[in-house]
């Protein structure tokens, strides 16, 4: 099984999964020219898609979803809250191209099993995923206001995490956002800032190799440097020597990382 995060931010948001039989698009959220390029960037064609996982309808998680869809005639799994919220924003997608993907479910495709889990955001039924395949476990979450003792316990153990880092709380604090737009990032139902990522990451790391993709940066109250060394500051303050066994990657706003296996 092999993962690129396509892209990550509020710029848009779409993570590309594969294993040797089938390939997944998680998200779709910048236009479809703009999908296209990253595809070609990491060697990929989207017409060998096997279907697209919607996480929830904000617009940095869908706006080339529907023109992506039609395009390449590729199937769409989202849960039935989420479709009703994409409805008016996507386009028309043909019938025999919706499918529903309940929310704390598994479905398989050949040896891969991606099981669905709730994440707290301010959506109408937001999800995301846990990939399997071979003992090897690869988890998405992004877009949560917390991580509950639930998640932990869905996410716990993976081979690789693409996990949330959003923001700084200093730095959002101090920083040009209104205040109704700071306290919605802060809420449960808002963005995990890096000290709160930290320290669930602290509580589903295994003392195993172990790959953690850090993600959805805010461009305005966070920084690259800042949450890594955040991150790292706490997994070691609880026992986790980051570099001995978990390694720490950045995510870009609109620059692919390369195929990484999981």
């Amino acid at each position: 099984m092999r993962f690129s995060v396509l892209a990550s931010g509020s710029t848009g948001n779409a993570i590309y999964v594969e294993n040797d039989e089938h390939a997944f698009l998680v998200d779709a959220g910048l236009s479809g020219k703009k999908m296209e390029q990253l595809f070609a960037k990491i060697d990929r064609d989207m017409k060998n898609l096997s279907g697209i996982l919607v996480t929830h309808e904000h617009s940095d998680h869908i706006k080339g979803l529907g023109v992506v869809a039609r395009k390449y005639n590729v199937p769409i799994y989202a849960n039935e809250k989420t479709w009703q919220a994409m409805d008016g924003h996507v386009g028309t997608i043909p019938l025999d191209q919706r499918f529903v993907f309940d929310m704390e479910t598994v479905k398989s495709f050949g040896s891969i099993d991606i099981e669905s889990f709730a994440v707290s955001h301010d959506a109408a039924d937001p999800m995301f995923y846990v990939f399997h395949e071979n003992n090897r476990k690869l988890v998405l979450i992004t877009d949560t206001g917390y991580v509950s003792d639930r998640m932990k316990g869905i996410i716990r153990g993976a081979d690789s995490f693409v996990f949330e880092s959003n923001h700084d709380i200093g730095m959002l604090q101090m920083g040009r956002y209104p205040w109704s737009i700071k306290r919605r990032i802060l809420s449960d139902v808002g963005h995990v800032s890096n000290e709160d990522a930290a320290v669930a990451m602290s509580e589903v790391v295994f003392e195993k190799p172990t790959q953690i993709y850090l993600s959805h940066l805010s461009k305005d109250n966070n920084m690259k440097d800042l949450a890594r060394m955040s991150v790292t500051q706490t997994l070691q303050s609880c026992g986790i020597i980051a570099g001995e066994y978990v390694h720490l990657h950045d995510t870009d706003a609109e620059e692919p990382t390369l195929l990484v296996t999981v």
